[in-house]
């Protein structure tokens, strides 16, 4: 005879997951009274309110989604999406969210690797910034003022509006949102000349949890310290930045000069590890590595490696210099254009012959279903590893994946790791972003084995890369390296174990700066710094 404790069981769970989503409910009407109660402008903030049942509510949601893997059916929803006019409608959303039980999260160009941006699996809110992308421009003083829900690719038009002299630090892809990258560092095709994003940031203006709007001054150096680099989603949310434009000349050289292993990759590749973090700090020589077909038969596997680069100077001196520091390469003064450094921009963004205008487009961007992994090399990978690679890359989950080897060395080595949070500078030689995944699949089912091949291939790249910690890359967030608790409170040991492979010791001072500004933790998410 069946126990009747047992038999019990499905009724009982079907009464508290009736119990779970009327309370839900009535958290979402209590929450939207709330906000009426407490906008400066009532009509103005039900504008920009966005519940399940509105007709524009999944378009909103969507818009920003990069990553289809968190574009499904089963994927967890916000009760509300609020896309703010101003600061006054993210007050009142903080404040009604705390008042009603919800979590909240902070989406600005919808690029977080996890989709801890827009996911959560416990009720909340959804604080997309998309309206607030303002960007003010100052040539005189070179500087300008950006809003967090504008994009790199909006910046760089603006900043190049003004001047074709004037340029800033950061990424390539020109749909990421300016408050997810600077949170996590920002690097690009300019850091080994003057860092990253964060290095480049002189004032923000942060709305904490009480609602209150702070600048560099009244938030402190810690606080400010720590929203420059730190991790988004931990501290408040970031209206705006103010930043330091850099200059650049008025014509730069850009080229791509594609190798496969018959062409002899496998000997340029090792080369490049040498030479490309010890060139000129004018020179950025990007690698990006993938499998391709070898001749007209697309049976026959090799590997490309493709080297992208810019030179901040014309392109006699370019070839010049390349052949005296990397003359294996046989890069020839027809491999190189010169153009202005905002049509370099367009280059690296993938969009060469497109008119400038396509930086505004913040959909221009292909979405696909991906995971991206995170390493930082300090010492040559010898040519066996190399080789070791390779092999991996013929295998049939390898069809859709690439490395990105990015160079550090230049400016990156003379800013001490404990000047922001991101701490990977001195020692380091390249990072390297693992990237795998397709834009279609039969089955969300199917992306599992590409996932797993990226984890076999992390832990194959464990004897080259860093260690004690294996250092990862905060803006390539990997739940796959440590999680905090979803509900309920999180250790520091429990962090610790993610945080010190994205932070090193600055984790110490982070979870300090999450004491003073946020001791409750109402920002909070599967990777958030924990107060203590």
């Amino acid at each position: 005879m069946e126990s009747p404790r047992y038999s019990a069981f499905p009724f009982l769970f079907v009464i508290l997951l009736s119990f779970s989503r009327a309370s839900a409910a009535l958290s979402h009407e209590q929450f939207l009274h709330c906000l009426s109660l407490h906008s400066n402008d009532s009509s103005s903030i039900s504008k920009v309110i966005y519940s399940q049942n509105n007709d524009s509510y999944s378009s909103i949601l969507e818009s920003s989604i990069q990553n289809l893997r968190f574009s499904t059916i089963s994927t967890p929803k916000p009760l509300v999406i609020v896309t703010p006019l101003h600061a006054s409608h993210i007050q009142a959303t903080i404040y009604c969210s705390r008042k009603n039980g919800l979590q909240v999260r902070t989406r600005s160009g919808g690029h977080d690797i996890e989709g801890l941006s827009y996911v959560s699996e416990v009720p909340f809110v959804l604080i997309d910034l998309v309206n607030l992308r303002s960007i003010h421009v100052d040539v005189e003083n070179k500087s300008a003022w950006v809003e967090s829900g504008a994009t790199i690719g909006e910046l760089y038009y603006r900043i190049a509006e003004k001047s074709g002299t004037l340029a800033f630090p950061a990424g390539t892809c020109h749909t990421v949102g300016v408050g997810g990258l600077f949170s996590g560092g920002g690097y690009g095709t300019l850091s080994r000349k003057y860092g990253l994003a964060v290095d480049n940031i002189i004032d923000a203006h942060l709305i904490d949890a009480n609602g209150k709007v702070l600048d560099r001054k009244s938030m402190g150096e810690d606080v400010f310290w720590a929203i420059r680099g730190g991790g988004g989603g931990s501290f408040g949310i970031v209206l705006d930045w103010k930043i330091k434009l850099v200059s650049v000349p008025a014509t730069v050289t850009v080229f791509t000069v594609t190798k496969t292993l018959e062409q002899n990759a496998t000997e340029l590749v090792h080369r490049w590890q040498y030479v490309a973090p010890k060139l000129s700090n004018d020179i950025f020589i990007l690698l990006s590595i993938s499998r391709a077909s070898s001749g007209q038969d697309e049976g026959n596997k090799t590997i490309q490696a493709s080297f992208s680069a810019l030179f901040l100077g014309r392109v006699d001196k370019l070839v010049s210099l390349m052949e005296k520091r990397f003359p294996e390469l046989g890069l020839l003064k027809e491999n190189c254009t010169e153009m202005s450094w905002i049509k370099a921009a367009l280059y690296f963004a993938q969009f060469p012959m497109q008119r400038l205008e396509i930086l505004l487009d913040r959909t221009a961007a292909s979405k696909s279903f991906f995971k991206v992994k995170s390493d930082f090399v300090k010492k040559p990978i010898p040519k066996i590893g190399l080789e070791g690679m390779w092999r991996r890359f013929y295998e049939e989950e390898a069809r859709y994946a690439s490395m990105n080897l990015v160079p550090l060395g230049g400016k990156m080595d003379e800013i001490p790791e404990t000047e922001t949070p991101f701490p990977h500078r001195a020692g380091n030689i390249y990072e390297i972003m693992y990237i795998v995944g397709r834009e279609e699949v039969a089955k969300v089912s199917e992306i599992q084995k590409y996932l797993s091949w990226s984890r076999r291939f992390y832990r194959y790249m464990t004897p080259y890369v860093s260690k004690s910690p294996r250092q990862a890359y905060a803006n390539y967030r990997d739940l796959d390296i440590g999680v905090n608790n979803i509900k309920g409170n999180t250790t520091y040991a429990q962090a610790s174990i993610w945080g010190f492979k994205y932070f090193k010791n600055n984790f110490n001072k982070l979870v300090h700066a999450k004491s003073l500004i946020d001791p409750e933790n109402f920002f909070k998410h599967e990777q958030s710094i924990p107060p203590v």
